[in-house]
């Protein structure tokens, strides 16, 4: 089945050749131009991935993003402005699951849209028929479902990633390089606050208290490991 993309952008000189570019990819791509249209098509349609500009009108791209994290795991790849750090931290907190800045070339676009298809292909098909137990975390697998003392947690693709990358080694000090080439299986590699980011996330969804955390512990220097709590 050929993947369906949402592309969100009010610049019409770059969505037309962009989403041009992206059919001739051999994507299917639905175009919108502002963050209301963005979430609504969304809602409605199963799309494979979600692109969206930061800035746009009726509703931010960061606004959307969150909207649609708090309801779906969909991965989301957020457009921002040229050295805009706060931007692309923004959105990594929100659950973006990777970034591209403007301005861009086709084909680095394209390709960052191929890793993010490819790593949800890639651990759908590598998830073993199995759950994991780290203390009171208990991950699914196979359905990428988290509970947490009981009680569901919803995740980002990448969020589950890493807690399944942590969880299946409790105890093991995982750098942050290696932290991001497991997540990003692809020649990008984020920068280590965006993986710091991610853990912050996560420890925001799973620790009791995230400002104190007890299960996901920071090796000062190195990384981070994943503890029994």
């Amino acid at each position: 089945m050929t993947p369906r993309l949402l592309l969100a952008d009010d610049e019409r000189d770059i969505v037309a050749p962009l989403a041009y570019a992206l059919r001739r990819a051999g994507y299917d791509v639905d175009a919108v131009d502002d963050g209301e249209a963005a979430l609504a098509a969304a809602r409605e349609t199963g799309y494979d991935a979600v692109i969206l500009d930061v800035m746009m009108p009726k509703l931010s791209g960061t606004e959307v993003c969150r909207r649609l994290r708090a309801e779906s795991s969909v991965p989301i790849i957020m457009l921002t402005a040229k050295d805009a750090e706060v931007d692309r931290v923004v959105g990594l907190e929100l659950g973006a699951d990777d970034y591209v800045t403007k301005p861009f070339s086709v084909r680095e676009l394209i390709s960052r849209v191929g890793a993010v298809l490819r790593r949800r292909e890639l651990d759908r098909a590598s998830a073993p028929e199995a759950t994991l137990q780290v203390g009171g975390i208990t991950l699914d697998l196979p359905r990428h479902e988290v509970t947490v003392d009981g009680r569901d947690v919803l995740l980002t693709p990448s969020e589950f990633k890493l807690l399944a990358l942590l969880a299946q080694r409790p105890g093991q000090v995982f750098s942050r390089a290696q932290l991001l080439e497991h997540l990003w299986h692809s020649p990008h590699i984020g920068t280590a606050r965006a993986c710091d980011v991610h853990i912050s996330n996560l420890r925001r969804k799973i620790e009791r208290d995230p400002t104190h955390p007890e299960r996901i512990l920071t090796i000062r220097e190195i990384g981070y490991k994943l503890v029994p709590v």
